[in-house]
């Protein structure tokens, strides 16, 4: 397997779970190999993948679209700041994608485990350097979403 045909499962899981979850249709972008982006106002969900397929995976989320993905995620709800209750919410949103992932996976042949979602601010990224495998998801009026993966030979 190439390292798209491991990233593609995540976007996958990753469209299916916000359209459930925000009821918005989501258009992806292409997937490119390049350099770590630290966008400005974003907040970041780093998930660990060990087994068949050793790396990280991270969903990187604009602030203001991770309020609205909160507020989805609490009913419609208006919540105005990333709270603990609300980084748990984005936390949990991490688990739903990575959870389907990794069944899309086991289903592809590939056995991976996934560690709990760590939820990290931008400051918290800056000593991660390197490329990645990257995808935007646009969530039409709501905003975007770039996951990037690392993958460990």
């Amino acid at each position: 397997m190439k390292d798209h045909d491991f990233l593609d499962p995540f976007l996958e899981s990753a469209s299916s779970v916000i359209q459930q979850v925000c009821n918005v249709g989501i258009s992806r972008g292409e997937m490119a190999e390049k350099d770590w982006v630290y966008p400005e106002n974003h907040t970041w969900i780093r998930i660990g993948m060990t087994g068949q397929l050793q790396g990280t995976v991270f969903f990187g989320l604009q602030e203001e679209l991770a309020l609205r993905i909160v507020s989805a995620m609490m009913g419609g709800f208006p919540v105005q700041e990333m709270d603990e209750l609300g980084k748990s919410a984005i936390s949990e949103l991490g688990n739903m994608i990575s959870g389907n992932a990794s069944t899309i996976l086991s289903n592809r042949g590939v056995a991976v485990d996934i560690t709990p979602p760590l939820f990290l601010l931008q400051q918290e990224m800056q000593n991660i350097t390197g490329t990645s495998l990257s995808a935007p998801l646009d969530l039409h009026d709501m905003g975007r979403m770039e996951i990037q993966m690392v993958v460990v030979d």
